[in-house]
């Protein structure tokens, strides 16, 4: 996991999928709510709720695990919205992978 760029990604939803191949993850905040899009293992997507840590100090998960990113965009877990219904509302900030000491 990854720690939330300061500053905003001019991205459109067209070009989210690509984004999320290349970059395997990206946060999405949405109103009071930052959520964190992630693949697991480059097999399956999720999103995991940015507020709630597990007791392995990870975010919680707040989706299904599928296997595409299309699918994973179709997922309505934002309060039954998917996030192409939410995008117009929400703001993404790039996943910066902090360096090994």
């Amino acid at each position: 996991m990854g720690k939330k760029a300061a500053e905003a990604l001019d991205i459109n939803y067209d070009e989210l999928a690509e984004y999320l191949h290349c970059n395997h993850s990206v946060y999405m905040k949405l109103d009071s709510s930052i959520y964190y899009l992630t693949d697991v293992n480059y097999e399956s997507w999720r999103a995991q709720d940015t507020s709630r840590i597990n007791e392995k100090g990870h975010f919680t998960d707040c989706s299904e695990l599928v296997p595409t990113v299309d699918e994973f965009l179709s997922l309505p877990f934002v309060n039954g919205k998917t996030v192409k219904d939410v995008f117009d509302h929400a703001t993404f900030y790039a996943s910066i992978k902090g360096e090994k000491q």
